[in-house]
């Protein structure tokens, strides 16, 4: 489906690699400036290689400086006054909607953050029935059932009915976490006919139906229809190809199922709109149970790929890097599996934190983008660096690892996996981009591949596109020649008059 979307703007024509990038990071600055700024960088994203760019939430949230992680009202993208501001922290909905054709007309298409999970920042508190849960097991009661007063009345003054007349109570919820009559912080399951937590959830915590605020009820009718007519309507009113989907494992996943089969077929002409989800769990056989109840086909981020960077990053020199890719949702499911590095629930400082060190993050990202499973996902964290009290430098020469990509990772995969410090691979090129070998290095001494390239070759100089490495080497008459990484570092080389060489300044 990544292919599918990137089609349908660019038609078959287009031959290169596809590769997204997360274009925003958890401490980007607030200000309505992050639309702009994604506007402004739109000619050197397209210059390095990225085709798609997944933007986030634009949906209004329950305050000024909230991500939209903490949403409102999904049809207010920055266009009415509402929780104290018409703008959302990244900018108008002209802004956005302006970013999102500029980025079109330059080749790069648009995923956007769906938050479908919950609602916060209500208007009014409501009094209904619930009972209290156990935070450990959603599925045990620890209290009678008695009324409680949710902020779940959802009415938006400023929107108004404009786009949606729909107004959410308590109705249209499965559970609050506070009661504003006791004052009390907890887990409330609401009371009434067919209520209940969704079984097509994970199971963790007896069911993790329930994640935060007031959590959506995806078996009541009138959000069904609401949240599918959103979806139609916010891709044929922002001209963007598809979603990110927050937080799934709690979702119901028939809704999920159903939401994206109505939006390929009713939602503004995009039958290949591309989608994602964030199911957040080390387990290839839990993520492929989940794909394959949902119908259609779906992809999402391969966790356990992030989790075996940073045990790979972590251990340095005692890790085989011949095993990275065990256990992995690209080694089992190519087709569905988004890879990554890291990203903002990953980053330091957030609850879901894994961050990859940052001596290998260039190794991992060789590994993603000079492949050719998965579809990799680049981190604007990686790529500009992560703001917040504990800042991160982004990766050294990051822009030159996703050109390499869109310039030499294809043609055939030779693999060289044969030793636990020190691995390689060819990939042979097409008719249109000369090949590549890419050398990585996890020892602590220099690492170097014999590589057969192939006769055709013979008598070429081949040289580290990075310039990490500075030997030159030269192919023999029978086509083999011996390359090098660095220790703890990656090389990746190419004929010195391969096409488009001149794009490196670092050469």
């Amino acid at each position: 489906m990544a292919s599918g979307a990137d089609k349908l703007h660019k038609g078959d024509a287009h031959k290169d690699n596809f590769t997204m990038m997360q274009y925003f990071e958890w401490y980007c600055p607030s200000g309505g400036v992050h639309w702009k700024r994604y506007n402004d960088d739109v000619e050197h994203l397209k210059d390095v290689g990225i085709t798609a760019c997944w933007l986030p939430p634009p949906t209004k949230a329950s305050n000024p400086e909230g991500t939209g992680y903490d949403i409102y009202d999904l049809w207010d993208l920055g266009e009415f006054e509402q929780k104290g501001t018409k703008s959302t922290k990244w900018g108008s909905k002209e802004e956005f909607v302006a970013a999102i054709n500029k980025a079109r007309e330059a080749g790069i298409i648009t995923y956007i953050d769906a938050v479908l999970n919950h609602k916060a920042g209500a208007d009014e508190t409501e009094e209904f029935l619930a009972t209290m849960v156990d935070r450990n097991n959603r599925n045990k009661t620890v209290s009678d059932m008695h009324n409680i007063k949710g902020w779940t009345k959802f009415t938006f003054p400023g929107r108004g009915e404009t786009y949606s007349k729909l107004k959410w109570n308590f109705n249209h919820f499965t559970g609050v976490d506070y009661d504003d009559e006791s004052k009390t912080k907890a887990i409330y399951k609401i009371q009434g006919d067919g209520k209940g937590w969704a079984t097509d959830v994970d199971d963790e915590n007896g069911s993790y139906d329930y994640l935060m605020f007031a959590d959506i009820d995806h078996d009541h009718p009138e959000v069904v229809e609401d949240l599918n007519n959103w979806g139609e309507w916010v891709l044929k009113e922002t001209g963007a190809y598809g979603f990110r989907f927050d937080a799934v494992k709690h979702i119901s996943r028939d809704f999920i199922g159903q939401f994206v089969k109505h939006l390929r077929r009713e939602g503004g002409g995009h039958p290949s709109a591309f989608c994602v989800g964030e199911f957040w769990k080390d387990s290839v056989p839990d993520l492929c149970e989940y794909l394959d109840g949902l119908g259609t086909q779906f992809s999402v981020f391969d966790t356990p790929l992030q989790g075996n960077f940073k045990e790979a990053g972590d251990a340095k020199e005692n890790y085989d890097l011949r095993k990275i890719f065990d256990g992995t949702l690209v080694q089992a499911r190519p087709i569905d599996a988004v890879t990554l590095v890291d990203n903002h629930d990953t980053q330091v400082g957030q609850a879901l934190q894994n961050w990859v060190p940052a001596w290998f993050k260039p190794l991992a990202y060789s590994l993603i983008l000079l492949r050719p499973d998965g579809y990799p996902c680049v981190f604007f964290g990686d790529m500009y660096g992560c703001e917040g009290e504990n800042p991160q430098p982004g990766v050294a020469q990051l822009d030159d690892l996703i050109r390499a990509r869109k310039l030499f990772a294809y043609g055939d995969l030779v693999d060289y996996w044969d030793h636990a410090n020190c691995v390689a691979w060819l990939r042979k090129g097409d008719e249109n981009h000369d090949g590549c070998v890419t050398v990585i290095c996890n020892g602590t001494d220099e690492g170097s591949k014999r590589v057969e390239v192939g006769k055709e070759h013979a008598g070429e100089k081949w040289t580290d596109l990075l310039g990490w490495h500075q030997a030159e080497v030269t192919v023999d008459e029978e086509g083999w020649a011996e390359f090098f990484s660095p220790a703890q570092s990656v090389s990746i080389w190419t004929k010195t008059d391969a096409r488009g060489r001149n794009e490196f300044k670092k050469d």
